[in-house]
């Protein structure tokens, strides 16, 4: 898939077609098509990636092929297929006058 001459690159991402800048992370190429990149394991939070420089270990993305690649770190390039399981939006708790969602623990509450 070729590089257009406007400088956007075409790649899939969880096999639909998407396209990102020239330059662009991997991260910021699939933050451009939805709000997180992953649900935090523990409060179903969206989650874009946390250091954002390689360290932590918390934005690897699944390519088609088998391989993984570090998203923050890791450019985005002509047909890549990315498979990312994008969560839903989580749903707003019960309890009013709050944005927390299910699993979250109040402040000063240990889980």
């Amino acid at each position: 898939m070729p590089v257009g001459a406007d400088g956007d690159v075409s790649f899939h991402l969880n096999g639909m077609p998407c396209t990102a800048r020239r330059g662009d992370t991997v991260l910021t190429a699939i933050l451009l098509q939805g709000d997180r990149l992953r649900a935090s394991p523990f409060s179903l939070a969206p989650r874009a990636g946390f250091c954002l420089m390689g360290a932590c270990q918390d934005c690897w993305v699944q390519c088609a092929d088998g391989s993984r690649v570090r998203a923050c770190t890791t450019l985005v390039e002509a047909g890549m297929a990315l498979l990312c399981p994008l969560p839903p939006t989580p749903t707003p708790a019960v309890r009013a006058g709050t944005d927390a969602v299910p699993g979250d623990v109040p402040p000063g509450d240990v889980p």
